[in-house]
């Protein structure tokens, strides 16, 4: 019962975490656009209200008209709307389920021994500790270097390529990924709680105050606010990336994480210029080819082509002629532990799946297939320890008809 609940824990949270995401990189990039397609007014009223760009524009039926201030409107209206819990409700939803998929279970989720050999109260305080850090560092260079742009930008990227090589040689690929995400996601956050909002509210009680208004403060909120336009695919990609084995199970993890990120980067930047009205498809380009070249990279290898190297590495010739009481040997000492009626890395059955008996391996050939062999994404974090001969049994089984 208690796996029960977790997994409509991890569901509801799921949701919960993907419906306030769409809310706040919706109105995120809404802004930027808006930003970069305002045009000066014509209308001389305009201007002497303080316009300095306007838009109009048509959706669902209506005309719409927003208008941006130089400074601030002669009378502040009292319902002036704040984006921030967009962010907050992100960030919390987020945190919430990897904790209760992760840091709940990190013996399961979090380490591979193949990777490091870590206690379970170290590698989540060690998970925690990218969260933190990662936050630190980043608003210490902004602060140190926040004149000198390009300079960050590099120093920001390089932080980001020795997290992502850091936490793929401490955790499993699957939560390494997510941990450096996770990373880059409390960075955006923790702008909108520090700098965005604090700078904000300090300009607004100046503009009510009739004090003047420290441009500071709309400075480092739009520096702020342009990172973060830059973190949202990349962070999307690594939320996305648990799901998609073949880029977390690849000896150079560290270096698909990286380089899918940039191509996210660079989908970013074509799109921030073509608002501007410059259409650069150097950007794209670019994108295009490292996204092929990573999947050309870490195309796996037919099965039946993997059962011919595992058998010349010296895997037994009997391979070929093992059926489901071979089978059956591989998942009692490799599967069971989490998908049994009784298991004991799980408080109950994993997915609700459990391979006790013939029938039910049977029943789940093709999922076990896709998940242990093409995939290897199971056992998680190869936590059971299953071997390159073991996999190459079961393909050589399915691929024989499952019998």
């Amino acid at each position: 019962m208690q796996g029960y609940i977790l997994d409509w824990a991890n569901l509801l949270l799921r949701w919960l975490h993907v419906i306030v995401a769409i809310a706040w990189i919706g109105s995120s990039f809404y802004f930027v656009w808006l930003d970069n397609s305002l045009r000066a007014p014509k209308d001389k009223e305009l201007k002497d209200k303080g316009v300095g760009g306007e838009l109009w524009a048509v959706h669902g039926g209506g005309f719409y008209n927003p208008q941006k201030y130089l400074g601030a409107p002669r009378d502040l209206p009292d319902d002036l709307h704040w984006f921030y819990w967009e962010s907050y409700s992100t960030w919390l939803s987020g945190f919430a389920l990897f904790s209760v998929l992760y840091l709940f279970n990190p013996k399961v989720f979090l380490i591979d021994p193949s990777v490091a050999a870590l206690a379970p109260g170290l590698a989540v305080m060690l998970a925690l500790a990218f969260l933190v850090v990662g936050w630190l560092v980043y608003d210490c260079a902004c602060r140190l270097l926040r004149t000198r742009e390009k300079l960050l930008a590099a120093l920001i990227v390089m932080y980001v390529i020795g997290a992502a090589y850091a936490a793929c040689h401490l955790f499993s690929g699957r939560a390494a990924f997510l941990i450096v995400g996770a990373m880059i996601a409390t960075i955006m956050s923790a702008n909108v709680f520090f700098w965005i909002i604090p700078g904000q509210r300090s300009t607004v009680a100046s503009m009510k105050a009739g004090l003047p208004v420290d441009p500071i403060h709309g400075q480092r909120a739009k520096q702020r606010s342009v990172h973060n336009t830059y973190f949202t695919l990349p962070v999307l990609l690594a939320m996305l990336s648990n799901h998609y084995s073949m880029t977390y199970n690849t000896p150079y993890n560290w270096l698909v994480l990286v380089t899918i990120m940039l191509a996210g980067v660079l989908i970013r930047q074509f799109f921030i210029m073509r608002h501007k009205g410059v259409n650069n498809l150097m950007f794209p380009t670019a994108a295009i080819g490292l996204l092929v070249a990573v999947i050309a990279c870490i195309a796996p290898a037919t099965a039946p082509a993997s059962v011919e190297r595992h058998a010349s590495a010296g895997a037994p010739a009997a391979a070929a002629t093992h059926g489901m009481d071979a089978v059956q040997r591989i998942v009692q000492a490799r599967c069971v532990q989490c998908h049994a009626a009784k298991p004991t890395l799980m408080p109950s059955a994993a997915k609700g799946l459990m391979f006790e008996t013939p029938e039910q391996i049977k029943a789940s050939g093709q999922l076990i297939y896709q998940q242990v062999v093409l995939q290897k994404a199971m056992p998680l974090g190869n936590l059971t320890q299953i071997t390159d001969q073991e996999r190459a049994v079961i393909a050589e089984w399915h691929e024989a008809g499952a019998m």
